[in-house]
């Protein structure tokens, strides 16, 4: 949730008819001083002080993403008190990582960057808004029905990567079971797919895909996009 946190202070910011004012709301909000933020930017207060208070105008998409980034930063550092007031908290057991992307992307160039290849015969021709990396045995375990919604953070539209998958049924028969459906499902290096999974995924016409990558390279991965 922390990129989500991100974007929407930064698009607020953008949006913004007085960005200036609104960094410093932000920054106000999140109880940082402009010396202790200039310090973690390495600039000086006064380059602060100039965009706040619209001296400078229009600050660029780069600054606002550091700019941001520094108030996360800054807050995790001191226990994360404004964060987690925001939304951010701690992934469920069984959730390596998850991401919401800042614009739709095809499957296919999902599955390049992976270099994942269909096993189930459901067409690719879907974008994907965002992607979910479980560690399948742990996910099952831990995250019961009620819990399931955070898998998928901001959209259903994702990829949900189960890592740590021998054949693939146990998972594919949780996503079966629950209203909410992904985009596409990805095993991270698995065993020898079940027929049974193969099955599921084109009963709910849900593309089934195998990446030889472990979680931690897919993950690494996904950060390029």
């Amino acid at each position: 949730m922390e990129a989500e946190i991100r974007e929407k202070i930064a698009g607020e910011v953008v949006l913004s008819p007085h960005p200036g004012r609104t960094l410093r709301k932000w920054r106000e909000d999140f109880g940082v001083s402009q010396r202790d933020l200039a310090k973690h930017l390495a600039t000086v207060p006064s380059v602060i002080s100039d965009y706040e208070s619209e001296r400078r105008m229009n600050p660029g998409a780069g600054f606002i993403r550091r700019y941001v980034g520094g108030l996360v930063e800054l807050d995790a550092e001191h226990g994360g008190r404004v964060g987690q007031r925001l939304g951010l908290r701690p992934h469920s057991d069984g959730i390596l990582g998850m991401r919401e992307f800042a614009v739709a992307i095809p499957l296919k160039s999902l599955a390049d960057t992976l270099g994942a290849r269909a096993v189930s015969h459901v067409d690719l021709h879907r974008d994907v808004h965002g992607f979910t990396v479980l560690d399948a045995p742990r996910a099952i375990l831990s995250i019961d029905a009620s819990h399931f919604v955070e898998v998928y953070g901001w959209s259903t539209q994702r990829a949900l990567i189960f890592s740590n998958v021998k054949y693939g049924r146990s998972p594919m028969v949780a996503i079966r079971a629950h209203p909410l459906k992904p985009a596409a499902v990805i095993f991270a290096n698995p065993g020898r797919v079940d027929p049974l999974a193969i099955r599921l995924s084109e009963v709910e016409n849900l593309p089934l895909l195998t990446t030889a990558l472990n979680a931690p390279a897919v993950l690494e991965k996904l950060e390029e996009l």
